[in-house]
Formats: C-alpha cells, sequence, structure tokens
C-alpha cells in the first residue's frame, strides 16, 4: 500500500464533448482522498493533472468550459508527454471515435503507459481508446450499454462482458458508466490508501450509490494477471464458499501444496495473504447484504463465514469505519419503504 510519502501521479485525459461528470466526479473523490490526509496534517497523497487532446479552453458536455493542464499534440514528442500512475480517460458525448482515440500518437502513448504499468481507467465508451490501441486484444472489456454492438463489430479481438459495469484486466479497467467510475476509484483508494481512507471518501459521497468493485467487476487478472492457475482456483473456490468454514490447510491441501508453500504463492499472485483476500470477500458480501436485503444483522454474519455475530461487527467496523447497524440506516432509508418499527438494527453487530 502507498502512503502519502509516495504519491501518485494522476492525470485525467479528457477533449471536446467529453462527458463532464466522467471527469468531475473521479477528480472529486480523489480530493476528497486527499482531504484525508491534509486533515491529518499529513501530504496530500494524490496529485492530478488535465490533459487534453484539444486546444484549450475545451467545450465538455453541458456547456461547460474547462482550462487544462497540459496539451498533448504534436509540438512535443509522445514520449515527452506526462506519464502518469494512474489514467482516467473521459467518456465523450456521442461519437466515441471522435475524442482522438484513432491518433497514432496517442496509441503509442497508451501502449507505452501500460507497458510502464500505468493503471488505466476508462470511462464509458472511453474504452474505445484502449481497444484502438490494440491494448484490450485478447482481453477483458466492457462499455456503455449503446455502444455494445458497434464495439463488438469493430473488435472483435475484445472480450466484451456486457453483463459487467466494470471489467479488470491487468492494470486496465473499463467501466459502463460514470456511476462505476466512481466505484473503480473507490476500489483505487482502498488499493493504494486503505480501506478506512476509502469508506470515508465513500461516506461523503452518499454510501448508498456505492456498490463494491468485488461484486460487481469482471476480474480478468485471476488467469491474465498473474498467470497462476493453482492460485486462481483457489480464489474461485473462496467466492463459491464464502458462508463455509475455510481453513488455509484445507485450501492448500485442495490446491496440492503445503500451508507455507501456499501462503507464499498466493501472496505472491495476488499481494495479499490468504486470510486478507477471504476477509474482503465475505465483508464485501456483508455490505451488499445490509445494504440490498431485509436480513437482520445476526442472519447475513453465518451467510458470510462469521459464526460469532460479534467478531462479524467487530471485524465489519475495524473495515468500513461504521458498525454494520450505522452502515444499514445510512443507506436503508433511500433504498427501501422501511417500517423502522419492524426493521429496527439494534442488535449484536452493534
Amino acid at each position: 500500500m502507498l502512503t502519502a510519502n509516495n504519491p501518485r501521479h494522476i492525470g485525467l485525459l479528457v477533449f471536446n464533448r467529453a462527458l463532464t461528470t466522467s471527469i468531475s466526479l473521479p477528480m472529486e473523490l480523489f480530493d476528497a482522498c486527499n482531504q484525508q490526509f491534509l486533515q491529518r496534517r499529513q501530504a496530500a497523497p494524490a496529485t492530478m493533472s488535465l490533459l487534453s487532446l484539444d486546444p484549450p479552453p475545451l467545450n465538455l458536455s453541458g456547456g461547460l468550459r474547462l482550462q487544462v493542464d497540459s496539451l498533448l499534440d504534436s509540438s512535443r514528442a509522445e514520449s515527452q508527454w506526462p506519464q502518469p500512475d494512474i489514467l482516467i480517460i473521459a467518456s465523450r458525448w456521442r461519437h466515441p471515435l471522435r475524442s482522438g482515440a484513432r491518433r497514432h500518437d496517442v496509441q503509442q502513448w497508451l501502449r507505452r503507459l501500460a507497458a510502464a504499468g500505468c493503471e488505466i481507467c476508462a470511462v464509458g465508451n472511453a474504452s474505445y481508446f484502449l481497444a484502438e490501441a490494440g491494448l484490450l486484444n485478447g482481453r477483458a472489456s466492457t462499455t456503455h450499454w449503446h455502444y455494445f454492438d458497434d464495439f463488438e463489430r469493430r473488435y472483435r479481438q475484445v472480450q466484451m462482458h456486457r453483463d459487467h459495469l466494470i471489467t479488470q484486466a491487468g492494470a486496465l479497467y473499463c467501466t459502463g458508466s460514470v456511476n462505476s467510475a466512481a466505484d473503480l476509484v473507490i476500489h483505487l483508494i482502498d488499493r493504494h490508501w486503505g480501506a478506512h481512507i476509502a469508506q470515508r471518501v465513500t461516506r461523503q459521497f452518499s454510501p448508498e450509490s456505492r456498490r463494491p468493485f468485488a461484486s460487481q467487476a469482471y476480474r480478468g487478472e485471476y488467469s491474465e494477471r498473474h498467470g497462476d492457475e493453482v492460485i486462481a482456483l483457489a480464489q474461485s473456490w473462496m467466492h463459491r464458499h464464502l458462508a463455509d468454514s475455510i481453513r488455509i490447510a484445507d485450501l492448500a491441501a485442495r490446491s496440492g501444496l503445503s500451508p507455507r508453500s501456499f501462503q507464499r504463492r498466493f501472496h505472491h499472485a495476488c499481494g495479499q495473504s490468504p486470510l486478507q483476500y477471504l476477509q474482503q470477500l465475505r465483508l464485501d458480501a456483508a455490505r451488499d447484504l445490509l445494504q440490498n436485503s431485509n436480513l437482520a444483522v445476526e442472519d447475513i454474519s453465518p451467510l458470510c463465514g462469521y459464526g460469532d455475530v460479534s467478531y462479524f461487527g467487530k471485524l465489519f467496523k475495524q473495515y468500513y469505519a461504521v458498525t454494520p447497524g450505522q452502515f444499514r440506516r445510512s443507506v436503508r432509508p433511500k433504498l427501501f419503504a422501511v417500517d423502522s418499527a419492524k426493521n429496527s438494527d439494534h442488535s449484536a453487530g452493534e
């Protein structure tokens, strides 16, 4: 995990007719992340810059005019363009190929960023940028629903996933909407600066509208990011058996490995221990059930693999900074017409 002492440069790629919210919402979320550190008198962990493919000021959707930090044009060689650690590519209001996706210098720049390990996030129809650069050939992708047919017709080598709002192929992410892009940004904040910071940012931006990344994303990296089929099968088994009692020693045996070898191999492949990975899966599942079901906390706990509801409540608060009951009360009034007398959440999860 990165800290404020290792700041990330976040580039936001914009152009004329870009969808305003596809840039403004990620910027607001990253800025809220910075504010969490500044409030603690620590350095902001992220810097942001607007990178434009058209001369400024830009005319965005909705009539907004925008100044930028850097113009990516032929006056400089592509190799001299900014090299961000994270790149957010805006969606365009109609006609995605008119945004600059077919410019050879832009394609070469994107390929260079990808090779350097930059996390590239395409919002909505910005997936055309990655497809035109050849970065999605043989890999998972999604796009805005309006462009499904056109995208599949143009890019037959790309694996389109219509049923997922987010796809991940290594460090390449595609989202089907601005809302799912916000969920992706929360995931990136979690990954780089921790679950506690991510949850605090989430609480500032309507927690009822944020869905955990793991619950909605197609993650192609199980087979293509770490390439370890044994660990990929273990991950898949954990997904299918969240409610069961899972011992790491048993997972190791199922994988044909000693516990020590399994732990080492899992951490090498996934960047976290098997237990950390399992806890995240279970708590994300619990969050979804608290948000989208009428089940009591005492019923949700065992469904997610926690027989001790008190332990579940403590772990949930440690991970999300609120108790299960507090989280449910923050989202349910806007999701359900709930009879508060029948659905009060004064439970052991508090």
